[in-house]
């Protein structure tokens, strides 16, 4: 059923997207149709949806993609449809309308939340990290991009100002100007949130995309390839020098040259190495002696 929803969904985006415009008549049957329809159609799916019936609110905010085009109610359409799509998992449908509120307004008031939801999508797509990784990578690409576009302030800050206000509206309740700004805040801190989850998982699939390529140099260490391993434990060490793997990258890379008897190499490849941790000097002493022994017999 599903599936055949997902065909049905598509082919409406599709067409969404190429049709340029409308009859002359059409045009005047919508525009009679908005004022009464339209509203009653999106006040519906809105009801489905808040009750959580996301089936059935994606049903009628399909329905309503063509005659909502160019009217004030077209981002939450889209909006509150991508929402429904990302809730039942259907995160590809999910990223081709938060892409699509993107590209329509830049001003809109849920362009943060698109921007964010889009990276959440990205983020369910993350496979295993033996796997594809298109979706992590794009998962941090569009986190880091909401991050550059909403870096907030600090949410220790934040809080501190909430309180500010929180005492403020004890002495005088019906503060107008103390209500506004406890909202403001509170939206800020939610978005504070938002931030710190992204800068969380970018790092936790930066990880992900460092084991990924410690895990193939492992493996041509086990198929007797170790020229081929040196490649991917320099990748690690050149491009994810922050994440949990990069120790790792660098003895191993270090054993690949020992394996090659590359001796001059292993010996510089281990001095870089104990100069970032020094505190391996007695750990490393075997394969110290080993390189200094062969180097000097070659």
């Amino acid at each position: 059923m599903r599936a055949n929803r997902f065909l049905v969904a598509t082919a409406l985006i599709v067409m969404t997207f190429s049709s340029l415009f409308l009859s002359s008549c059409s045009s005047s049957k919508i525009a009679t149709d908005t004022a009464g329809e339209t509203d009653a159609r999106y006040a519906k799916a809105l009801a489905s949806y808040n009750k959580e019936n996301y089936d059935d609110a994606a049903m009628v905010l399909e329905s309503l993609m063509f005659s909502v085009r160019g009217s004030a109610l077209e981002d939450d359409v889209l909006y509150y449809l991508a929402q429904s799509y990302f809730n039942t998992d259907q995160y590809f449908l999910a990223i081709e309308m938060y892409t699509r509120i993107l590209q329509l307004n830049a001003g809109s008031p849920y362009t943060p939340s698109a921007q964010f939801q889009l990276a959440k999508a990205h983020e369910k797509l993350s496979t295993h990290y033996e796997l594809d990784h298109e979706h992590t990578i794009k998962a941090i690409q569009q986190y880091a991009q909401y991050i550059e576009q909403y870096p907030g302030r600090d949410s220790a800050v934040v809080a501190a100002d909430i309180e500010t206000y929180r005492e403020l509206l004890k002495i005088n309740p019906a503060n107008a100007t103390y209500q506004d700004q406890m909202a403001l805040l509170k939206l800020e801190s939610e978005r504070s949130g938002s931030v710190n989850y992204a800068k969380n998982t970018i790092k936790k699939f930066r990880d992900k995309l460092a084991r990924n390529k410690l895990s193939i140099a492992h493996q041509y260490i086990q198929l007797g390839k170790p020229k081929a391993a040196v490649i991917f434990y320099d990748e690690v060490i050149k491009r994810y020098p922050e994440t949990i793997y990069f120790e790792a990258a660098w003895k191993g890379k270090i054993n690949a040259l020992v394996l090659r008897k590359k001796w001059m190499e292993a010996g510089l490849t281990l001095d870089q190495y104990l100069q970032l941790f020094p505190e391996k000097q007695e750990e490393m002493k075997g394969t110290r002696d080993k390189i200094m022994q062969n180097f000097g017999n070659s």
